[in-house]
């Protein structure tokens, strides 16, 4: 951890560690990804973050260019991101894996090892209404305000994410 910075907490326990993961990693989790990146370097949090896919389709490509545009117009760099494929490595690797929506969810529990200490959640379960409890819709195959509708919602969310925590 830098010096000065801040580590997450959960009900006493430290979480360094967050996986945001969507069915193709172009879309909705690189989005979750570049805002909580951004978010926590400016709260001065020190965190590992990382986005993956439940399906293979895109491994190895950038988010989709309205992906990339419309996280741009609000300040967020995801051109760096490359997508890939959720593995069994994950559970052991990240503290807090995220589903961007239920079917997601179902495939990471479906795939979680016995004993896997990874917390695995819906990611709009903290989120402020009306965001909550909501699946993250998927923009792919819809126009530019379905990008920005997952960039809205990805914001509530990731805000209320860090609120959820304590720092130390």
């Amino acid at each position: 951890m830098n010096a000065g910075s801040m580590q997450l907490t959960v009900v006493g326990l430290p979480m360094r560690s967050i996986l945001f993961v969507c069915t193709g990693n172009i879309c909705r989790s690189p989005t979750a990804d570049g805002v909580l990146r951004k978010m926590a370097a400016n709260a001065g949090l020190d965190l590992r973050v990382d986005s993956a896919g439940t399906h293979g389709y895109h491994v190895g490509d950038a988010p989709d260019p309205r992906t990339i545009r419309t996280a741009r117009s609000r300040g967020y760099d995801l051109s760096h991101l490359r997508a890939r494929k959720l593995i069994i490595a994950d559970f052991d690797r990240f503290d807090l894996i995220l589903a961007m929506d239920r079917g997601h969810l179902e495939i990471m529990r479906r795939l979680a090892p016995t004993g896997s200490a990874a917390q695995l959640s819906l990611f709009s379960d903290g989120a402020p209404p009306p965001w909550r409890g909501r699946d993250v819709p998927d923009p792919y195959y819809g126009g530019a305000d379905g990008f920005v509708e997952v960039l809205d919602m990805v914001e509530a969310g990731v805000r209320a994410l860090l609120m959820r925590f304590t720092k130390p």
